[in-house]
């Protein structure tokens, strides 16, 4: 946590409410979201119980298991989220447009650039909190290596048609939800929580009713503990501890959890009983002995069924309405300039996925070899520098936070001396002094950059202007100048303007090139023994592996 950002939270503290933490927003957000709000069952690990889910505020799909430890009802299910989730995300793999890419040439071994296909846009999915993330994550782990009765008649629990490949879809959302700034799968906490300090901790932002309590207080239940006292302003404090608390005369929470899981109270005294009277129906029309008889008896169990509809809906929906809210605060910032950037990464992303699919590829491995996994990492640190360095430069307040860390600094020009390079050609390498309230950790010859058009620029730490000052520091100029004798018009800074260097790079470089996977050491999974490794990890099964 910067320095800027525990200043915010402090100031929340103080005046009840929360403060920003950006002046424009860091994520691409769709036009056309796909909501999707889950609800676990207590005691079973992922055996979904129900969801929302859908693109339409106000007409969300309502999905319910009523009995989650039978198989054939997850399975119906699944096969009914397939069928919203699918549609919508092929609906954006359908629509392409012409874009280069850089490729190695196989028989010359340079680098070329060939037109592709990339699509035009990407299925955003968004869910209330971190924990909906990894429910995204097991549902597809626990569904793309299901077998249909198409690919097997004769495995004993086929799943349905579209189950195997919803599940790799789930499986690649989450795994992109793993890249710092990617945008295909957004938790809603984690997204008002970077744009707002809220004054309690990051653990508890993530209860989503708490954390919009403290951004927008009058949005929580009335008429409940925490409430402000007569005279006095309802604060963000007394707003998130009221959806915290807030109980019902019937003891059940005025603003349920952001799940997936869900409140003991709620379990003990309105979803166990409601369950056991749909098991008790089950049975009773399994054992109707008459026509008549079995018409009684499943009008109840359709009214016990609906009884656990309306239950899973009265928990699922605050929530639902909740995210479509924080949508609401979240479009009313600008967009960041590298926002965009960063969605056609996910774009690719997006592409590339739905190429596999087409391409008959088999789902993604339980366990990642040596190099895939290496190569995920170096991808995962490496758009972590660049997250941090794109929203330090679209935003003045981020930028604060690294100043005050002593990673950038700020100020006005006072000289500008023109001075050129001791080579044959002389190269310009001007000179220009800049008077700074702020304290860089700055080295002899240390590298510092702006953005120029964009485009980073990069000056080269020389001294302070007066040993007896150090509050002005000198910096030569060494590139984005031009190829002339004399800089081009704007690419040195003038007397009087005012500046802004960082001491990190705006670019992040690719590292170093690792080993095709026949050429990886045995030790790390390659040849020799690599197709019985291979095979060892697609047999191994975790817990996680099934609902």
């Amino acid at each position: 946590m910067s320095l800027i950002t525990t200043l915010a939270r402090l100031e929340a503290v103080r005046t009840g409410s929360a403060q920003p933490a950006a002046t424009v927003r860091h994520r691409h957000l769709s036009d056309r979201p796909l909501v999707f709000v889950p609800l676990t069952t207590a005691g079973e690990a992922g055996a979904p119980l129900g969801a929302l889910v859908g693109t339409d505020r106000d007409a969300p799909h309502l999905l319910v298991v009523p009995q989650p430890r039978d198989r054939d009802l997850r399975f119906a299910f699944l096969a009914e989220l397939a069928g919203i989730v699918l549609p919508h995300v092929e609906a954006y793999a359908e629509s392409v447009e012409a874009a280069e890419r850089t490729e190695t040439d196989p028989e010359t071994g340079k680098r070329v650039k060939v037109e592709v296909d990339l699509c035009a846009d990407a299925a955003q999915l968004i869910v209330p909190n971190r924990a909906g993330v990894e429910f995204v994550r097991l549902l597809g782990r626990s569904m793309r290596f299901r077998r249909t009765a198409e690919q097997d008649p004769e495995t004993p629990h086929p799943a349905p048609p579209r189950v195997p490949l919803l599940g790799r879809w789930l499986t690649h959302y989450g795994e992109r939800a793993r890249v710092p700034g990617s945008s295909l799968l957004l938790a809603m906490t984690d997204l008002l929580g970077r744009h707002w300090a809220s004054g309690q901790s990051t653990l508890e932002d993530q209860h989503l009713g708490a954390l919009l309590a403290w951004i927008d207080p009058e949005a929580v239940p009335v008429g409940a503990p925490g409430d402000a006292p007569p005279g006095e302003e309802l604060t963000g404090a007394r707003a998130a501890r009221r959806a915290e608390l807030a109980r019902d005369a019937a003891g059940q929470l005025l603003c349920p959890p952001a799940g997936p899981a869900t409140d003991p109270a709620f379990d003990n005294k309105l979803l166990a009983p409601a369950i056991e009277r749909y098991d008790r129906a089950r049975t009773a029309l399994a054992a109707a002995e008459d026509g008549l008889e079995a018409d009684d008896r499943l009008g109840t169990l359709t009214a016990a069924e609906r009884e656990i509809r309306a239950l899973v809906e009265s928990r699922t929906r605050p929530t639902w309405d909740a995210v479509w809210r924080g949508l609401d605060l979240l479009r009313a910032l600008p967009a960041g300039a590298h926002a965009d950037e960063r969605w056609t990464r996910d774009r690719w992303s997006f592409t590339s996925h739905r190429d596999r699919i087409l391409a008959g590829e088999p789902p993604q491995p339980r366990r990642d070899d040596a190099v895939t996994a290496a190569n995920k990492l170096a991808t995962r640190e490496r758009e972590q520098a660049r997250l941090e360095a794109q929203e330090a430069l679209d935003d003045p307040l981020v930028m604060a936070g690294r100043r005050l860390s002593g990673e950038a600094f700020a100020g006005e020009v006072v000289e500008v001396v023109m001075a050129y390079s001791e080579s044959k050609r002389p190269s310009p390498r001007p000179l220009i002094t800049v008077r700074t309230d702020d304290r860089p950790h700055l080295a002899e010859r240390a590298k510092v950059h702006r953005s120029l058009n964009g485009k980073p620029q990069t000056a080269e730490y020389v001294g302070p202007a007066d040993e007896s000052d150090d509050g002005t520091v000198v910096l030569r100029i060494t590139d984005k100048m031009g190829r002339g004798k004399e800089p081009e018009a704007g690419s040195v800074p003038e007397k009087g303007d005012l500046v802004c260097f960082t001491l990190f790079e705006h670019e992040q470089r690719g590292g170093a090139k690792l080993p095709d996977p026949e050429q990886t050491p045995w030790t790390h999974g390659g040849p020799p023994g690599e197709a019985a490794a291979v095979a060892e990890a697609a047999d191994a099964q975790t817990e996680e592996d099934v609902l």
